[in-house]
């Protein structure tokens, strides 16, 4: 019985793990899913405007953060509406995953 429990405690913890890096490499598809690229450009380094942020190298706990904050209405200033109408739609885990990506682009 033992032993069952382990197994299964073992393979959880491997899927977490292997979804995890899945999740990761799903940064591109989300970013351009989520409209991301409509405002923040290709790459994240050319937004369409230029009041909006180049986000392309942001920490990622501070994009993260950023964008948690959008869509719970802590933040929200002029800058916010146009995110404010799309964050409802992203959630927490592809936030989280976005962040990462962000992380990893070069400024």
């Amino acid at each position: 019985m033992r032993t069952s429990t382990l197994f299964i405690s073992a393979a959880t913890a491997l899927g977490l793990v292997v979804s995890g890096a899945a999740a990761a490499q799903d940064g591109p598809t989300l970013y351009k899913a989520k409209t991301c690229i409509a405002c923040h450009g290709p790459d994240g380094a050319k937004p369409i405007m230029p009041t909006y942020p180049k986000i392309a190298g942001q920490n990622k706990d501070y994009a993260i953060n950023q964008m948690k904050d959008i869509k719970s209405g802590a933040r929200n200033n002029g800058q916010t509406a146009a995110m404010k109408g799309v964050m409802h739609l992203v959630s927490d885990e592809e936030i989280a995953i976005i962040g990462e990506w962000l992380s990893t682009l070069k400024p």
